[in-house]
C-alpha cells in the first residue's frame, strides 16, 4: 500500500495489494484519469490519457479547447466549459452564471485517513494491516473562488480506493451548488455490461444485467433514502464476466440518503461512471468561507470476476466500516412479536412467547410495533414514545425484567423519524412535520415525516429514544423507518436553503444514529427501512446489522439475499425464519429450508412459537444448535455464490470458507424439483486444492432420501456419505454430487473440515 507522487512524469500512483490507481496532470493543469487495474508498476503509462492525439491539450491548440474537455479522461468533470458527458459538479454563481473549470494547484500524501464530519465513512483500523494513506489534490476555480479538494484513501489491507471531496468558498460572493457528485472514472470499453441491484418493497436487491448501450443509464432515488427500487451500487464489467473471471469496476455509495449511480458510453467509445447525490432536488448554498462536503464513494477492481468484488467488499466493511462492538461477536438469535401478534398483545402475551422461546434456546424476545401511545393500528400515535400501560400496566422495566429472568435478553422497535397525524406530538407541533405551506401534506402509511434537519425534532427524538433506553435494560433496538418523502418542505430553512433538506435530513438521522452508538456502545443497532429501504453502506456504519426485507418467505429470499451478499458481509443481512403460509406470498415452505436459508444472515425467528408443533418446535433447537456451530464461519468467513436460482431457475448454491481455508459450509436449495434426473454436480471454491476435507455429518434431509429408479419402481435409500474424506482439488474441479430430493423448495447444508 502507497502512494507515490512522479513530479516528472506529472503522475499520483496509489497502489493497493495487487491494484494500482493511476492519475495524470495535463498540460500542467487538468486532473485526468490514466488508469485503474492489476498492478503494473511502470512510471511511463501517461500515455494513456491520449493527449498527444488530437484535439491535444489546450496549450497546443487552444482554439479547440472544447473538444479537448469532452474526450479528456477528467478525474472530476464540471458542467459548463465544454464536457458535454455527464458532470460531476455545476455551480451557479452569485449573478446567475454556471460554469466552473477545475485547476490543479498542488497536493498533501498524508499517513491515515480524515474523517468526513458528520457523514460515515471508512477509517483507519488498528494494527499495521489496518494502515491507509490519503492523496489530497488541490484544484481551484478562479473565478468562482471555489476550491476543491479531491481524496483518494487506500488501505494496506485492501485494495478499494475510496474516495470523497470538499468544496471551499473562498470568494466574496455566495455560491450555489446545483450538483456534487463524488466520484467520476473514465475508461475505455464499448463491449461492456452494467450491473445495478433493482427491485421494490418485498423484493430488493435483485440483480439487474445488460449490455452498457451508447448514452446514459442510471439507478437514482429521489425518495429521502437509498431506496427498495435502486441501490446507490453500479459495476461496469467485461461482457464475458462471471463469478469467477473477467474485469469489474464496481462503485458503491456511503451513504442513505437520495442519489444517483450512472454510466454513460460515449461518442468515442469511452465510459464514464459517476456517483453522488442526487441532483433531483438539491441545492446547497455555500457561504464565504464555508465548506461542504460530499459522502464517500468506494471505488473496487477486480480481475477475477464478480467473486473477487463480493469479498473486496466484505473484507473492506468488516475492517474499515463496521464499528459496532458485535462486529467479531455471535449476534443473539432473536424472536420478534410481529408476525406472532401484529397489535393484539399485552404483556402476558409477550411472556408466553418469551418462556416457551427460552425453552427451545432462543436468546432474545424482541417487542415490534404497538407497545406505545394509543398504537393498536397503524394510523396513529407515532411520536408519543410513552408506554402503553393498558397493554403493558406492569411498565416496561418490569416487563423487561421479567423476560430477563427466563434467561433471555429484550429488544425493542423505534420508528422515530414519523409522526401520525393522530398524535400528541403532532397536535402540539404540527410544523416540526415536513410541509409545503398552503398544500395538504400527503399522508404516507398514515404518517408525516419529521423533519429532522431542525435541531430541536433531533433533540426530541433522542430524548423520548434514549429514556425509553435507559428505563431498561434493554439490549437490542430495531430502528425503523416506514415511509419516502414528500412535501419536502422545512419552514425554519428560509427560500434559499430549501434544496438543502433532503441532505440535511439525512445528517440529522446519522447525528441521532451517532449518539446512540456513542452513549449507548454496548447496544445491538438493527437499521431497517420498511423492510430494505435503506441497505446501505452509510446505515452499516451505525449499525452491524440491517434488515434485508419484510419479505421472509425462503424463496423469495434465495434472490434478495443474493444481491445483497453481493456487496455486504453476511454478518450484515437481518435473516429469520416466518411462520407458514407465508405473510407475504402465501407459499408453504419446509422449515428446515427456511431455517437454512436465513442460517446466511443474523438469524432469529418470526413467527407464533406457541403454536408450532412439537416436530416444529424441536427443530428450533435443532437450529439453534447448528447457528451456534457455524455462526462463527457464516460472519467471519469468504463467502462464494456457486448458482443461482435467479438465472438457472431450478436450484441455488452458495459456499463459505474461513479465511484459514480449514471450514466451508456449502447451502443448496433445489427451488423446483425436476422428473427424471440423476444427482446435480456443483463445484466447491476457495478450498486449498492439496488439503483434504473431512465431509461431516450429513443434513438430515439429504441422508434419508429415496430414489425411484428409472426402470423399476423399486426404491432406495442413497448410503450416508459421513465421514468421507475428499481432497480440496477434487471438490473444486471434480465437484460435489447432489442427491436429487423430492419435493419442491427443499434443502441440504455440508459441512467440511480440514483433516489434518
Amino acid at each position: 500500500m502507497g502512494i507515490e507522487y512522479l513530479k516528472n512524469e506529472g503522475l499520483f500512483r496509489l497502489t493497493a495489494q495487487d491494484t494500482e490507481y493511476v492519475i495524470g496532470i495535463a498540460d500542467g493543469v487538468y486532473v485526468g484519469h490514466v488508469y485503474y487495474g492489476r498492478k503494473i508498476d511502470d512510471s511511463r503509462c501517461g500515455y494513456l490519457m491520449r493527449t498527444d492525439e488530437k484535439p491535444f491539450v489546450p496549450s497546443n491548440n487552444i482554439k479547440d479547447k472544447g473538444s479537448f474537455a469532452d474526450c479528456f479522461p477528467w478525474e472530476y468533470s464540471t458542467w459548463g466549459v465544454g464536457d458535454y458527458r455527464e458532470s460531476c459538479l455545476r455551480v451557479r454563481s452569485a449573478d446567475g452564471y454556471r460554469g466552473c473549470e477545475l485547476h490543479y494547484e498542488g497536493h498533501r500524501i498524508l499517513d491515515g485517513k480524515p474523517r468526513l464530519p458528520g457523514l460515515p465513512a471508512t477509517f483507519e483500523a488498528g494494527g499495521k494491516e489496518g494502515k491507509a494513506a490519503t492523496l489530497e489534490l488541490d484544484c481551484r476555480d478562479h473565478v468562482l473562488g471555489l476550491k476543491v479538494i479531491l481524496r483518494y484513501s487506500v488501505f494496506a489491507d485492501s485494495p478499494a480506493v475510496v474516495r470523497s471531496v470538499e468544496l471551499i468558498n473562498e470568494g466574496q460572493q455566495p455560491l450555489y451548488l446545483e450538483k456534487v457528485l463524488t466520484a467520476c472514472m473514465d475508461m475505455d470499453g464499448e463491449d461492456v455490461d452494467l450491473l445495478t441491484l433493482g427491485g421494490s418493497w418485498a423484493r430488493e436487491r435483485h440483480m439487474v444485467r445488460r449490455p452498457l448501450c451508447f448514452g446514459k443509464q442510471m439507478v437514482s432515488s429521489c425518495r429521502g433514502e437509498s431506496g427498495h427500487q435502486d441501490h446507490p451500487f453500479l459495476a461496469v464489467m467485461g461482457r464475458d464476466a462471471g463469478q469467477d473471471r473477467g474485469d469489474v469496476y464496481a462503485m458503491h455509495f456511503v451513504y442513505s440518503g437520495n442519489f444517483v449511480a450512472e454510466a454513460e458510453l460515449s461518442q468515442f467509445g469511452s465510459v464514464r461512471m459517476l456517483m453522488g447525490i442526487n441532483p433531483e432536488g438539491f441545492e446547497w448554498v455555500l457561504g464565504q468561507g464555508e465548506s461542504f462536503t460530499a459522502p464517500e464513494v468506494v471505488c473496487v477492481y477486480s480481475d477475477q470476476g464478480l467473486g473477487k468484488m463480493t469479498r473486496i467488499f466484505h473484507d473492506l466493511y468488516r475492517g474499515h466500516l463496521i464499528r459496532s462492538s458485535y462486529l467479531h461477536k455471535k449476534r443473539p438469535i432473536l424472536i420478534n412479536n410481529w408476525e406472532a401478534t401484529y397489535f393484539d398483545f399485552d404483556s402476558r402475551r409477550l411472556l408466553e412467547i418469551a418462556r416457551e422461546a427460552a425453552e427451545r434456546g432462543i436468546e432474545m424476545l424482541v417487542l415490534d410495533d404497538g407497545w406505545f401511545g394509543q398504537r393498536n393500528e397503524p394510523a396513529g400515535s407515532l411520536g408519543d414514545w410513552k408506554v402503553n400501560e393498558k397493554k403493558i400496566p406492569e411498565k416496561l422495566p418490569c416487563l423487561v425484567e421479567e423476560v430477563k429472568k427466563l434467561g433471555i435478553e429484550f429488544g425493542i422497535w423505534f420508528e422515530p423519524e414519523m409522526v401520525s397525524p393522530d398524535s400528541d406530538l403532532y397536535r402540539e407541533h404540527p410544523d416540526w412535520a415536513m410541509h409545503i405551506p398552503g398544500r395538504e401534506p400527503v399522508q404516507s402509511r398514515a404518517q408525516y415525516v419529521l423533519d429532522l434537519s431542525r435541531q430541536e425534532v433531533v433533540d426530541y427524538v433522542w430524548q423520548s429514544v434514549s429514556e425509553i433506553l435507559k428505563s431498561a435494560p434493554i439490549s437490542y433496538v430495531k430502528w425503523d423507518m416506514n415511509r419516502q418523502m414528500t412535501d419536502v418542505g422545512g419552514c425554519c430553512l428560509g427560500r434559499e436553503h430549501q434544496g438543502e433538506l433532503f441532505h440535511r435530513y439525512i445528517l440529522g438521522v446519522y447525528e441521532l444514529q451517532e449518539r446512540l452508538h456513542r452513549e449507548f456502545p454496548d447496544l445491538l443497532l438493527e437499521n431497517c427501512a420498511s423492510g430494505g429501504a435503506r441497505f446501505d453502506p452509510g446505515m452499516l456504519y451505525y449499525s452491524p446489522q440491517i434488515w434485508c426485507s419484510d419479505d421472509m418467505d425462503a424463496v423469495e429470499r434465495l434472490a434478495i439475499q443474493e444481491g445483497t451478499a453481493l456487496l455486504y458481509p453476511l454478518g450484515a443481512m437481518g435473516a429469520h425464519v416466518s411462520a407458514c403460509p407465508n405473510h407475504i406470498v402465501g407459499r408453504i415452505t419446509p422449515f428446515e429450508t427456511r431455517g437454512h436459508v436465513a442460517m446466511a444472515g443474523t438469524f432469529g425467528y418470526e413467527l407464533d412459537i406457541t403454536r408450532l408443533s412439537e416436530d416444529e418446535k424441536n427443530m428450533i433447537q435443532e437450529q439453534v444448535e447448528m447457528y451456534h456451530r457455524f455462526q462463527p464461519l457464516v460472519r467471519e468467513g469468504d463467502y462464494y455464490r456457486i448458482a443461482s436460482w435467479s438465472e438457472n431457475h431450478r436450484y441455488d448454491c452458495w459456499q463459505v470458507v474461513s479465511k484459514e481455508k480449514d471450514e466451508a459450509l456449502v447451502t443448496y436449495v433445489q427451488v423446483l424439483a425436476e422428473p427424471n434426473q440423476r444427482s446435480r454436480k456443483i463445484y466447491l471454491k476457495g478450498l486449498a486444492p492439496e488439503a483434504e476435507y473431512r465431509l461431516e455429518e450429513e443434513d438430515e434431509e439429504c441422508r434419508k432420501e429415496e430414489f425411484s429408479m428409472l426402470d423399476s419402481d423399486e426404491k432406495v435409500t442413497l448410503p450416508s456419505m459421513d465421514g468421507k474424506i475428499y481432497k480440496g482439488a477434487l471438490l473444486m474441479y471434480g465437484g460435489l454430487l447432489v442427491p436429487r430430493m423430492k419435493g419442491d423448495f427443499v434443502s441440504v447444508m455440508y459441512h467440511f473440515t480440514r483433516v489434518g
